[in-house]
């Protein structure tokens, strides 16, 4: 039996996505940068915990069964969440040591992937499908 969810509905993964969004682009705007620690722990919750509080939130407000949305693979969000978290704690990182490009570049990074992935391709999937793929011809070449 599996230990989490196969999906996440369509709705919820995009209020998380808008999040990063906002948290980033309030950054840019106000240079609040510990403004980042909110997406980066939401974040860092659900992949340790399994429990993203901005998704929790956001389950309150859909007025549908969790199963009438359009589902999300649950695996293919964690590896999305891995690059969100990974960025937003580099960037922050960044931030804190004064790295102001560094800071832009891995903020420039997380904001243009989430915000592509609300305008509908995923930057994440395609890395992850193209990593697969290679898993796959490596392992055939192999036999």
């Amino acid at each position: 039996m599996r230990e989490h969810p196969i999906s996440i509905p369509r709705p919820l993964v995009k209020l998380n996505q808008w999040f990063i969004v906002l948290s980033v682009a309030s950054v840019w705007i106000t240079g609040a940068y510990w403004l980042l620690l909110l997406p980066l722990a939401a974040g860092l919750s659900g992949l340790l915990f399994r429990y993203n509080p901005i998704m929790q939130l956001g389950k309150r407000f859909l007025t549908k069964p969790l199963s009438s949305y359009i589902p999300e693979d649950w695996d293919q969000q964690q590896f999305n969440q891995k690059i969100a978290v990974l960025c937003l704690f580099l960037s922050y990182l960044s931030y804190l040591l004064k790295w102001q490009t560094a800071a832009y570049v891995f903020t420039g990074m997380v904001f243009a992937a989430a915000f592509i992935a609300i305008l509908g391709f995923c930057i994440g999937c395609f890395i992850r499908f193209q990593w697969l793929q290679f898993k796959y011809r490596r392992q055939r070449a192999k036999s």
